[in-house]
């Protein structure tokens, strides 16, 4: 068998990681040369695996500058063995003082796809190989202009009264419904999202859903992020869903939003339910591969 030779690309090779076709280009991803010139990719963090000059591996961690925490893996290509996937992440890990967290960005209701299983069957299992162990799943929702659902007239609906108010629903709130780019800020900000959101969603709106006068819920929306996006949605009242939902992206259309994403863990069949019914459908999933020895959270 040819020799195997496994390295960080160096600057200026951008190219070189882009002569493997990308696998999956129905996804929404940055380009790697854009990654670099924004400081999120970096050469060193960059690793390819090369068998007769051709590129059969490419992983690349991802940290944006500034960020607090350590790299995860955003891109992990391969079309060798699993095994020739696994021994270019222990390598890079090894030069890299990981493991670090591999973030697998696939197609929505990938496991139903066969043509997306056979794309990434393989570096799931090197994944794997390397240490790294499943710990969850989160979907990435779009609303796109469906109309929303007429209000029942149970609820009613106003801006936070100020910074007291929103910390006193959040700590009411132990699991919230929607928690948009968790990972990203745990990883840039050390961040909880979940008890602390307005640590990262500095420029949210708040909204309130009240029952008889009672505050029942709580939305953050933004329009300063990538996309419109409803950053957090927790509830007191699990049957407020979606109408604070509604209420949330309508604010957002007020403002000028075409589009709002909203990310949601999959096995929280009921919240995605009722995202479907406001008009959100499934633009991705991310599967999250963390270290063997990593805390569950």
């Amino acid at each position: 068998m040819t020799d195997l030779v496994i390295r960080p690309l160096v600057a200026g090779e951008e190219d070189l990681f882009d002569s493997m076709p990308d696998p999956l280009p129905q996804l929404r991803k940055i380009g790697y040369a854009d990654g670099v010139a924004g400081g999120g990719y970096r050469p060193e963090r960059t690793w390819i695996a090369l068998r007769d000059g051709r590129v059969v591996g490419r992983a690349a961690w991802l940290l944006p500058p500034g960020a607090a925490g350590a790299p995860w893996l955003d891109r992990f290509d391969l079309t060798a063995e699993a095994q020739v996937g696994a021994t270019l992440l222990r390598t890079a890990h090894e030069a890299l003082g990981g493991p670090y967290p591999y973030h697998a960005g696939l197609p929505a209701y990938w496991r139903r796809r066969p043509e997306v299983l056979a794309v990434v069957r393989l570096p799931l299992a090197a994944a794997r190989l390397a240490g790294l162990v499943e710990r969850g799943e989160r979907l990435r929702c779009s609303w796109a202009g469906t109309p929303l659902p007429a209000s029942s007239g149970r609820y009613a609906f106003r801006p936070a009264t100020g910074t007291s108010e929103i910390d006193a629903l959040v700590a009411r709130i132990a699991e919230p419904d929607v928690l948009t780019g968790r990972e990203v800020a745990r990883a840039v900000a050390g961040v909880d999202l979940a008890t602390a959101p307005r640590a990262w969603l500095t420029a949210a709106t708040w909204r309130v859903a009240l029952a008889a006068g009672e505050p029942v819920g709580l939305a953050g929306t933004t329009g300063d992020a990538c996309f419109p996006q409803l950053g957090y949605l927790g509830l007191v009242d699990g049957a407020a869903r979606g109408e604070l939902l509604a209420d949330s992206v309508a604010a957002l259309v007020a403002d000028g939003a075409r589009e709002v994403v909203a990310d949601v863990d999959a096995h929280r069949v009921a919240v995605v339910a009722e995202l479907e019914r406001t008009g959100f459908r499934q633009l991705r999933t991310r599967l999250f591969l963390e270290p063997a020895t990593a805390p569950v959270d």
